[in-house]
Formats: structure tokens, C-alpha cells, sequence
């Protein structure tokens, strides 16, 4: 598992234990899981954005913190949030990200997924140019949450 993952596994499960919000010190968790403290900062940039259902609050300094919180929306409001938050280009790695928050949040199931996964993967854009890999990626990935939303 990479460093990112298990970072985000870590925050996910302190949200989960703390009904939605958990409140972090950057150095302290950097130091418990053995890494430096801008990898703290890249998941959180990356994966814990108001697109994909969070709010991050930060306070500089000796005693500060950064507090995650997940926004509490219904289902409808939440898949068509993520849908707004595409935009014209997405690339697969986001798109993985975006696939595996909406399954913790119980947003889709495994199979959906899986098979919106597989959609939108490099090897069914074959027959695609390779610098529109990400704009048709984007627009598979918004009809098919629109599909699933209805």
C-alpha cells in the first residue's frame, strides 16, 4: 500500500471514529505513521477537497491543527456536487479517487464501481487520442453519475 493510502485510510478512520470530523496535528500524525509532513499535506489537498465531500479548517502554529470534516448531504446533493466538481478533464487517478470516496460514503455499491472504473479506464480509451484520454474520461464519468443519480 502507498504511503498516500495509508494516509488516507488513517484520516478516514478517524472521521468514522468521530462521527465525521477529526481534528489532526500535521508533525504528530507525519511522525506515528513515518512520514514527512508535506505527504500529511498532499492527501489532504488531494483527497479531502470540498469536491469530494469535505471541509478542511487550519490553524498555523504551535498549537495548531487541521480539522476535517465531512459534509452531511443527501445522496442526490452529493453525487451531483461530485459531478459539478469534474469539469472538462479528468484523469484516472482523481477519477479512482473520486470512485473510492463515493463507496466509503456509501454514495454507489462495489459493482458500480467497478464497472464505471472499467469504463474509464486507459485500455477502453484505446481507440481514443491520447490527449483526449481526459476529456472524454470526464464526460463517461458525469453521464454516468447522472445515469446513476436518476
Amino acid at each position: 500500500m502507498r504511503m498516500s493510502d495509508l494516509v488516507a485510510q488513517y484520516i478516514t478512520e478517524m472521521l468514522d471514529e468521530q462521527n465525521g470530523s477529526a481534528e489532526i496535528q500535521r508533525n504528530e500524525l507525519a511522525g506515528s505513521l513515518g512520514c514527512v509532513p508535506s505527504q500529511i499535506n498532499y492527501v489532504i489537498t488531494s483527497r479531502f477537497t470540498p469536491e469530494q465531500g469535505y471541509i478542511v479548517e487550519s490553524r498555523r502554529g504551535g498549537g495548531g491543527y487541521i480539522r476535517i470534516s465531512r459534509v452531511k448531504t443527501d445522496r442526490g446533493t452529493a453525487v451531483m456536487h461530485i459531478i459539478n466538481s469534474v469539469g472538462s478533464s479528468l484523469d484516472k487517478a482523481s477519477a479512482e479517487i473520486m470512485l473510492n470516496n463515493m463507496l466509503q460514503r456509501q454514495l454507489m455499491n462495489l459493482q458500480s464501481a467497478k464497472l464505471i472504473a472499467a469504463a474509464l479506464s486507459d485500455r477502453t480509451l484505446t481507440q481514443v487520442e491520447q490527449d483526449k484520454h481526459d476529456s472524454v474520461r470526464a464526460d463517461l464519468f458525469k453521464n454516468m453519475l447522472l445515469t446513476l443519480s436518476s
